[in-house]
């Protein structure tokens, strides 16, 4: 007889899990406290214009093409690389890089700043893959059943890196380069770890490797979303099932196992076996009422910044601006040094700009583009008045109009933003911090929350803030490193 399984939540993590546990026979249903299926990873279609609410672009490919492999199916859906990777904007001097992956034309855009600068990424990405493939397979991709089992596997390392993990991203970056700018360009991948290059651990430079040696980045043919349909279309193939507008609120337990789990309305959703596509620390403390994970323990772990997101449609074409373009502000160093705590510093934003209708035309109308803003901001913990929102939102369209060329702030036809708390509400992200708990170096590997529960045998976790962390290609790994879990537990009950 079939194992029936419940997921709770239609994130990536939640139907990468799925689509493995379905392609291997198991009976799989879906319950999601949105109206539609993707988590972040989701999608605006207003007057027109088609959005990406979250990622706008992903790496590692392989990761998919891996998912696929695993359940049976060739890809289904087109992904083109970058190329260039994206741009950079500096305020003031209207400096603006263009990002390659080919280093000879990388080096050209620097060398009147950063000279030498082709030998020093040389030797500064040597670096990083050394990294990258010295803790890759022994930290990242595989699980952890106890501390003494991951620290077992740390001391398996190169401790040539050991001193890499005394530093900050930014402070190994100071060890190949000296100017601001090249410092400021290549530590930009901090941020999209949900944090800044001067709290993020230094070991993460390992992400520069993947940028511009390893895979680069990617889009999807259609934007975004085109991910979550196609993997919706394959899972109704294997017949399972979706409800929406369904919170899950609290639980019934039995001899250690969750028996039931229960939405808003008072249903009870059976199983044997459950899988949490939330974030795997909130859920614990507001389903499960752990102690470990109440409100006032949860308020002192280590979370990412917020994103203050905004979804532009202008009537006229912007044939200066590249799909994937940073613009930063005069004081890139304060705001990143601040950000998460200092509410004062938006005044002067580094933000991010995706033209989604640079290579998706069918994202806006004829004539037209689709905008898509991300300006890092603080969470709820420490900025939670977001009444300014329109105002912030303004300056940047002012600033962004200014450093194109042309005023885009009369031609605008639509508009919705994303604050913090509307990430918070939305998507049950804690005190909206945009992509969970923090790579804290206490909060990675084995001392993240785990992905199988302390005291429910059956119940298990998938997604960002459970191992082996944030990011599109990390959640398709914790698909993988979950269903293994899940595997062994089912081979034990047969």
């Amino acid at each position: 007889m079939k194992k029936k399984v419940l997921i709770v939540g239609t994130g990536l993590g939640g139907l990468s899990t799925g689509l493995r546990l379905a392609s291997r026979g198991y009976d799989v249903t879906f319950v999601e406290k949105a109206s539609k299926p993707g988590g972040r990873l989701n999608q605006i279609k207003k007057e027109g214009f088609t959005f990406d609410v979250g990622p706008s672009f992903f790496s590692m490919p392989y990761e998919f093409e891996e998912l696929m492999q695993d359940c049976g199916l060739s890809m289904p859906f087109d992904f083109v690389e970058l190329n260039p990777l994206y741009t950079v904007h500096f305020s003031g001097s209207g400096k603006k890089f263009i990002l390659y992956k080919d280093l000879d034309k990388l080096s050209q855009q620097f060398e009147f700043v950063e000279p030498g600068f082709r030998k020093k990424i040389d030797a500064y990405l040597k670096k990083c893959e050394q990294i990258y493939n010295d803790t890759v397979q022994t930290a990242i991709k595989q699980n952890f059943d106890s501390l003494p089992a991951y620290l077992m596997a740390l001391t398996k390392v190169n401790p040539s890196h050991l001193p890499v993990l005394l530093r900050s991203f930014w402070q190994q970056t100071g060890k190949y380069f000296s100017s601001s700018e090249a410092r400021e360009i290549i530590s930009l991948i901090a941020f999209f770890l949900g944090r800044t290059p001067f709290d993020t651990n230094g070991i993460y430079t390992l992400l520069s490797h993947i940028e511009f040696q390893h895979t680069g980045y990617y889009n999807v043919q259609g934007g975004m979303y085109t991910i979550v349909e196609k993997m919706i279309e394959a899972l109704k193939s294997h017949k399972v099932s979706f409800y929406f507008n369904t919170e899950i609120v609290d639980f019934e337990n039995a001899n250690n196992r969750v028996k039931s789990l229960i939405d808003q309305s008072g249903k009870r959703w059976e199983a044997d076996i459950f899988v949490i596509n939330s974030d795997a620390a909130y859920f614990r403390g507001k389903v499960l009422k752990r102690k470990k994970y109440s409100e006032k323990r949860l308020r002192k772990m280590h979370w990412t910044m917020g994103y203050l997101t905004f979804y532009v449609g202008v009537n006229t074409k912007l044939p200066q601006v590249e799909h994937h373009n940073y613009f930063l502000g005069s004081n890139y160093q304060d705001y990143s040094r601040n950000v998460m705590r200092n509410p004062g510093v938006l005044e002067k934003p580094y933000y991010y700009v995706n033209v989604i209708s640079k290579h998706n035309v069918t994202c806006a109308p004829e004539e037209c583009e689709a905008l898509f803003f991300v300006c890092p901001v603080p969470n709820l913990l420490f900025k939670t008045d977001w009444s300014d929102k329109h105002e912030i939102v303004n300056s940047i369209l002012t600033d962004f109009s200014k450093r194109i060329g042309e005023d885009i702030t009369n031609k605008i036809v639509f508009k919705q933003i994303f604050t913090p708390e509307d990430w918070q509400n939305q998507f049950n992200i804690y005190k909206g911090a945009g992509l969970g708990l923090s790579h804290h170096m206490l909060q990675i590997g084995a001392l993240r929350p785990k992905n199988y529960d302390e005291k429910f045998s059956n119940l298990f976790y998938v997604g960002g803030s459970t191992v082996p962390g944030a990011g599109l290609p990390m959640v398709v790994i914790s698909s993988k490193l979950v269903t293994e879990r899940i595997l062994k537990f089912s081979a034990k009950i047969t």
